[in-house]
C-alpha cells in the first residue's frame, strides 16, 4: 500500500510538471472585473495581446464587472489551479472592496497567486477653475471656513479614500459626491456643478491639458513628468497619501510554480518594450518589475494599509 501511495503521488508530480511545461497549450482567459474600457479590461487587453504573441497561445479577456469588483474576483479564486484562468487585480477589487465588504467571498491573500505587477497612474487633487484656490494650501483655507463638495469615480474608489483621509488629516469639510465612473465625475467638474475632484492621473489629464480642471497635487511618489509644476501630497505634507491606482496579474492559489515564473517574466518583458513604456508613460502609469515573491508581499502590504481606511470610510452593505 505504501508503495502504491508513493507510486501515486509521483505519478501525479510528474503530470503537474509536465503540463506546466507544456503551458499554454489551449486559450487562457484573464477575467477583467470591469466593464469594456476600464483600466483593469485595457490593461487586461494590453495583456492578453502580448502574451498571445509571445507564448504562442490565444489570451483573451472575460468582462465581468459587479460587486465593486468582487464579482470577477470570486470566479478566480474558486476556478481551477491549471494556468488557464487568471484575473487583474487591482488596489480596489482585492485591498479596498474585501474590506470594505462583510462577505467579499474570497481572501485576497490565501486564494490567489499574486504573480506580476504591471502598474497605475497616480492620483490628482483637481479644481474647477472659477473655484479659488490655486494651491492645495489655499483649498484648505476655504473649506476651513465653509463645506467644499468633492467628486470621485465612487464610494471606496482610491480617489474617495485619499481625500477622505486628507480632509481628517487636514481637518477641514469635505461633501463626498460620488459618481459612476470617471467620466460622469469629470463632465461635473468641468461643469462647475462640483468645484473638486479627485481621480486618476488617466481619467484627468485631458481636462488638464484642455485648461479645463487645475491640478493642486498628484499621489505619487515623484512629480509627473509632463507637469513638472505640480507638487506631490508628500511634498505638501501628506507622505500617507502617496498612492497609485495600480494592476496586477493575479490567478488561484496553488498555481504551478513554473507557470508563475514563466508569466512573470513575460509581463516584465512586456512591459519593457519600447512602444508599450511609450504608451503608459503618456498617462504617468508607474511600473515597476517584482518577483511573485515581491508582487505577494507588496498585496500584502496594500491589504494591511487601505484596509483600515476602507471600513472607516465606506458603508458597508
Amino acid at each position: 500500500m505504501r508503495r502504491f501511495c508513493a507510486a501515486t503521488l509521483a505519478l501525479a508530480v510528474l503530470s503537474t510538471l509536465a503540463a506546466a511545461a507544456e503551458w499554454p497549450s489551449r486559450p487562457v482567459r484573464i477575467v477583467a472585473p470591469s466593464t469594456p474600457g476600464g483600466a483593469a479590461d485595457l490593461f487586461g487587453r494590453l495583456l492578453a495581446e502580448r502574451l498571445s504573441e509571445r507564448l504562442k497561445e490565444r489570451f483573451y479577456v472575460d468582462n465581468r464587472a459587479g460587486g465593486g469588483g468582487l464579482i470577477g474576483a470570486q470566479i478566480v479564486a474558486h476556478a481551477e489551479p491549471d494556468g488557464y484562468t487568471f484575473v487583474t487585480s487591482s488596489i480596489a477589487y482585492h485591498a479596498i472592496a474585501p474590506a470594505a465588504s462583510k462577505d467579499p467571498g474570497f481572501d485576497p491573500m490565501r486564494d490567489f497567486t499574486h504573480i506580476a505587477y504591471i502598474g497605475g497612474p497616480p492620483n490628482v487633487f483637481i479644481v474647477n477653475p472659477a473655484l479659488p484656490a490655486r494651491s492645495l494650501a489655499e483649498l484648505v483655507a476655504l473649506a476651513r471656513d465653509k463645506t467644499v463638495d468633492y467628486v470621485s469615480p465612487g464610494v471606496g474608489t482610491l480617489g474617495h479614500l485619499l481625500v477622505a483621509d486628507f480632509a481628517q488629516t487636514a481637518r477641514i469639510k469635505l461633501q463626498h459626491i460620488p459618481h459612476k465612473g470617471a467620466s460622469q465625475a469629470m463632465l461635473d467638474l468641468i461643469a462647475g456643478n462640483v468645484p473638486f475632484g479627485s481621480m486618476t492621473w488617466s481619467s484627468a489629464v485631458g481636462q488638464i491639458r484642455a485648461g479645463k480642471a487645475l491640478p493642486l497635487a498628484v499621489s505619487s511618489k515623484t512629480r509627473v513628468r509632463e507637469f513638472p509644476d505640480v507638487p506631490t501630497l508628500a511634498e505638501l505634507g501628506y507622505p500617507d497619501l502617496v498612492a497609485h491606482t495600480w494592476f496586477a496579474l493575479a490567478g488561484p492559489a496553488r498555481l504551478p510554480d513554473d507557470i508563475v515564473r514563466k508569466l512573470n517574466r513575460a509581463v516584465i518583458e512586456i512591459l519593457d518594450l519600447p512602444d508599450v513604456r511609450k504608451r503608459l508613460d503618456q498617462d504617468a502609469i508607474v511600473t515597476e518589475p517584482m518577483t511573485p515573491e515581491q508582487m505577494t508581499q507588496f498585496m500584502a502590504s496594500e491589504i494591511a494599509k487601505w484596509g483600515p481606511i476602507a471600513r472607516k470610510f465606506v458603508q458597508t452593505p
